[in-house]
């Protein structure tokens, strides 16, 4: 196989107000990289046992080929992983590489964190990767990640589950309120034992699919909020009924934390992106889950979009910056990649890491399902705004506390937009 090399030239770092120790410090860019080399590189990762086994061969595969580069990999779940890097930030300490998300762009690339991929085009490889799919890693014209592969939004169900219940599966594609009512019968079917779903109020992502069936987005191109307050209530209070019964306790969901409820079996739906399936698989070790098209709140909309958010990343302030862009280079392009991750990463965006995919089993119902809601995917919505990754922890943890109980609907949408008026100025 083609080695990839890359030549990066670190820059000084800071991150919003974050001021960053040794600013005026460089990593080896400077010097010519001699591709023998014998080095260390720091990775890591957000995921569950599931990545981290499927990682730890692809490291494997990696150094069969590129002995003298040693990877050190570690991971954890992802409010953690976030909260891990803003901290490395604030000490100039980036992993060399790591896995990214299009969520940060702005917030890392505009302050110096990432390396400028696009000045060592001749090292890696960008010419398998769909243009729309890699402009999900550009800002300004600097190529600042690449995507590992794409997703849209789904429900999982347990057919385990739904079976030993005698219950019909939810079929797909119905309006937000038919969801709430097969949950609810789901509920009442198995006494409580297990329930229909999670509370679907708690995910930004289900209020952006609200907001572009009627013609929005959670944003503006120019980073405004796309949306008002009563919308933000409307939605929150849409779920209040099921709270009260229907999808499983969030108390409960609290005690089986970083596992969710759907992987702890306690749940019989739950919607997110559809490259999870494998994860699902593994933390439930049902024999069967099944991925329909998510509730949506007009039909005919094209309310889903393809989702590259899941992407690679070369800190600035790498020592090794070369051998970590080769490593990067295998992790999104190599068929062993593909042959390894399959979907679970998204998709592959890549058509050389997807070669070395198999489509069987669930990559295959990844692939199956993408085709089945082709006509639901609309144009992607505007680049995220820079600090959207904090917005989104922000809905997440006030629905949360809506589930518990310890905040009012109103309380809430108000803590939301203080929030928002700090992060977006």
């Amino acid at each position: 196989m083609k080695r990839r090399l890359i030549r990066v030239a670190a820059v000084t770092a800071a991150i919003g107000s974050l001021t960053l120790a040794g600013c005026a410090s460089s990593g080896s860019g400077s010097t010519e990289y001699d591709p023998d080399e014998k080095v260390e590189l720091t990775f890591t990762w957000w995921g569950n046992d599931d990545r981290a086994q499927r990682y730890e061969k692809l490291i494997e595969a990696f150094n069969e080929e590129h002995p003298n580069i040693t990877v050190n990999g570690s991971f954890t779940d992802f409010p953690s992983y976030w909260e891990k890097r803003q901290t490395e930030a604030a000490g100039g300490g980036l992993p060399d590489v790591w896995q990214f998300s299009d969520t940060y762009l702005r917030q890392y690339a505009q302050n110096g964190m990432l390396a400028d991929l696009s000045e060592y085009a001749e090292y890696v490889d960008t010419s398998a990767i769909d243009e729309g799919l890699l402009a999900t890693g550009q800002l300004d014209g600097a190529q600042y990640s690449l995507p590992l592969g794409y997703s849209t939004w789904a429900v999982f169900l347990n057919d385990d589950i739904l079976a030993e219940h005698g219950i019909e599966p939810y079929p797909g594609g119905t309006s937000f309120e038919d969801y709430s009512a097969w949950m609810a019968e789901v509920t009442e079917a198995t006494g409580g034992a297990v329930y229909g779903g999670t509370d679907y109020t708690q995910r930004i992502q289900n209020f952006e699919n609200v907001l572009r069936a009627q013609g929005g987005n959670l944003f503006t191109e120019d980073g405004e909020l796309g949306f008002d307050e009563d919308d933000l209530r409307a939605f929150w209070e849409s779920g209040a009924a099921d709270r009260d019964g229907v999808v499983v306790p969030q108390q409960k969901l609290e005690e089986l934390s970083p596992v969710s409820g759907f992987g702890a079996n306690v749940t019989a739906s739950e919607a997110s992106w559809s490259n999870f399936v494998a994860a699902y698989l593994a933390d439930s070790g049902a024999s069967s889950i099944s991925m329909v098209a998510p509730p949506t709140a007009e039909e005919g909309a094209q309310d889903l979009y393809r989702q590259a958010g899941l992407q690679m990343a070369v800190s600035a302030k790498s020592e090794h910056p070369e051998a970590a862009a080769i490593f990067l280079d295998f992790v999104v392009n190599s068929p062993e990649a593909g042959e390894i991750f399959g979907t679970s990463l998204g998709f592959p965006a890549s058509e050389t890491k997807l070669e070395g995919a198999t489509l069987e089993g669930p990559d295959k119902q990844v692939a199956d399902f993408l085709a089945s809601v082709e006509e639901r995917i609309g144009d992607a919505p505007p680049a995220p705004v820079v600090g959207y990754g904090s917005l989104e922890q922000k809905f997440w943890d006030l629905g949360k506390e809506l589930g518990l109980g310890t905040v009012s609907v109103d309380d809430a949408v108000s803590q939301f937009f203080s929030e928002a008026k700090v992060i977006l100025g």
